[in-house]
């Protein structure tokens, strides 16, 4: 499907791997001119080698999206190499403090709430000028099931996406009248790094296989997921590039669950 956004301009966060990779090669290849970022220069150098775009048309440039200071950095490399953006894809985020609720130590919760909360708001904060120009933008946050769902092992986790969506509700009904669309996409079991890590760590508890780990886990801990088996992080970022797209022209406020069934309310 043509998306319609050839020539625009994207920066998506969290891009180093997993979702925000993805979404940076489909949307290279609707022909958007992608800005990715992360924390590791190296890693991103890496991950834009992999993506083989045209000359030009990709940019890597490493920041931390809790540091405000960061941010303003970013912006200026941004604005160097491609101008404004019409495009950001907010996808940086981290599993946090795990436990029950009394085994979290408040730094736990802090960090947790500001890398998965507080750094996507300083990051639109930083880019709404930019979404704001030129009368058409798209602004996409990467939550999850936990929002709605949330898991009594992860709750600072659960409780920052639930602030993710609420922010991205919120951000839509202010200006879109100003032709800017907010929506967010809540995954669920997606094979990325972080999901890699924790079928390692549960392999590692349980003494198992990580194959093992992962079946047990759709077992006991995921049985709605009705396809038994991780989504693909390209599956989500066909989701994300719609939401992207000139298609989704009068989609705004919405949250689109990629979750195979997980979220088990209406």
């Amino acid at each position: 499907m043509d998306l319609r956004i050839e020539d625009k301009k994207a920066l998506i966060s969290g891009a180093d791997s997993g979702i925000g990779w993805h979404t940076a090669r489909l949307l290279l290849n609707e022909g958007v001119t992608v800005v990715i970022t992360d924390q590791n220069q190296q890693q991103l150098n890496d991950a834009a080698e992999r993506l083989e775009a045209k000359p030009g048309q990709l940019h890597a440039f490493a920041a931390d999206i809790t540091s405000v200071e960061s941010l303003a950095q970013l912006h200026a490399s941004v604005k160097a190499a491609v101008g404004a953006i019409d495009i950001l894809v907010q996808s940086a985020g981290i599993t946090g403090a795990q436990g029950l609720f009394h085994e979290i130590s408040d730094e736990g919760w802090t960090n947790t709430i500001l890398v998965d909360l507080i750094g996507p708001i300083r990051l639109v904060r930083e880019f709404l000028p930019d979404l704001r120009t030129g009368g058409w933008g798209r602004l996409v946050m990467v939550a999850s099931e936990d929002a709605v769902q949330p898991y009594d092992d992860e709750l600072p986790y659960c409780a920052a996406k639930a602030g993710v969506l609420a922010f991205a509700k919120g951000l839509s009904q202010t200006y879109a009248s100003e032709g800017l669309l907010v929506n967010a996409v809540s995954p669920a079991f997606i094979h990325t790094p972080m999901t890699d890590a924790m079928m390692q760590k549960r392999a590692d508890q349980l003494g198992v296989s990580v194959t093992e780990a992962i079946e047990s886990f759709l077992d006991d801990e995921r049985p709605n997921i009705e396809l038994h088996r991780r989504g693909d992080p390209d599956e989500v970022a066909n989701v994300i590039g719609f939401l992207c797209s000139e298609r989704a022209s009068f989609v705004n406020g919405s949250n689109y669950r990629v979750d195979a069934g997980s979220v088990a309310s209406i």
